[in-house]
């Protein structure tokens, strides 16, 4: 038997403002594309189930066009079920409407769905059963074991944290969470373990590397599990070490030279180093000059200036008299005080502090 573990698709997400109106638009459009895409891919590996740990709407009111592409894309597969966990996003609950046989959803108490010697439970962490719905759940050792939960590995009394402690010693084979959008996966006891399949696209920078679900395999009593890389888009994020340059063409020639811009692809650049000279324009001109290389592009600077302090020992500005009187400090130490430095200056540029 063949499941998908997926979560956090995000379907109506605004995605990133830097993307503009158009490009937007069109990745709004590439989530939706994204889930059915995963459901045909289901169909021809013969996956019997798709489990949706959470958040697969970005909100509690999906527009039409978003719930009328999930219905479509799950009527269009009647032969897999869909397993739909909702998560802090979409909690409230959504009107199904007629809904299809091969939706099955939660509540807040747990729900079991059997598949010979495969058990898949779930429940939707909330206020009113946080404190009792670790104890309540009842699991067969003889069975394979999967659990379905929305939420962030923690040990608060948060609706939103998940107590790995609490659910160790339950007969559980794979924890399928959602809610973190990065790929990771750890050991829960000595029976089973937890994964985190991360969402299904990037959405934005915060968002960089690969993205996909997890396709679990059940065999001769078995489960296996391997990562899919499956997005649309990747996100990269890269720094890049300009030190030395003494203008923005140098600094430039070195982006260029330390990434591998692809069209299909977004690209945020991290400008770092030491700059002798006054490069406040710099991540505007990487950003005209490299914006055509790929999809998206977003550059900051977090560049620092290289000081040349006798510069401002006798200097009667502003900036002479703030690097002195940091200089006179003998609570601070010199890395401290070229941080300080370094960040002042900046911001008597106009530069904004990334700190």
């Amino acid at each position: 038997m063949k499941i998908i573990h997926a979560a956090d698709i995000h379907l109506g997400s605004k995605m990133d403002t830097r993307l503009g109106k158009d490009k937007a638009k069109e990745r709004k459009a590439e989530l939706r594309d994204s889930f059915d895409r995963m459901a045909d891919y289901a169909e021809s590996n013969d996956v019997s189930v798709i489990m949706l740990s959470g958040d697969v709407f970005d909100s509690d009111d999906p527009s039409k066009k978003d719930k009328e592409s999930f219905y479509a894309t799950v009527r269009a597969h009647p032969g897999i079920d869909f397993l739909y966990l909702k998560g802090n996003h979409d909690i409230k609950g959504l009107d199904f409407g007629e809904r299809p046989a091969n939706l099955k959803t939660f509540s807040d108490d747990w729900a079991y769905f059997e598949y010979g010697n495969v058990v898949i439970a779930g429940v939707e962490i909330r206020g009113t059963n946080r404190s009792t719905f670790y104890s309540s759940l009842q699991l067969d050792k003889s069975k394979i074991n999967i659990v379905m939960l929305h939420g962030q590995i923690g040990e608060s009394d948060s609706n939103s944290d998940i107590n790995l402690k609490k659910l160790r010693d339950k007969n559980i084979d794979y924890l399928a969470l959602g809610h973190i959008h990065k790929h990771e996966e750890g050991v829960l006891d000595d029976r089973g373990e937890y994964v985190y399949c991360g969402c299904l696209e990037g959405r934005g920078f915060d968002e960089p590397g690969e993205h996909g679900f997890e396709l679990i395999d059940v065999e001769n009593g078995k489960i296996t599990h391997r990562f899919i890389t499956f997005s649309l888009r990747t996100i990269n994020v890269v720094d890049v070490d300009v030190s030395g340059s003494k203008n923005n063409f140098e600094a430039l020639n070195k982006v260029k030279l330390a990434v591998k811009f692809d069209e299909r692809n977004l690209f945020r650049i991290n400008l770092v180093g030491e700059l002798g000279y006054d490069a406040h324009d710099l991540a505007e001109e990487a950003e005209v000059k490299f914006s055509g290389y790929c999809y998206c592009l977003s550059v900051k600077d977090n560049t620092r200036r290289k000081i040349d302090l006798s510069a401002f020992e006798n200097d009667l500005s502003i900036k002479g008299e703030f690097v002195r009187r940091v200089q006179s400090r003998e609570d601070i130490s010199d890395s401290d005080k070229a941080t300080i430095i370094s960040l002042g200056l900046n911001a008597l540029d106009g530069k904004g502090l990334d700190i």
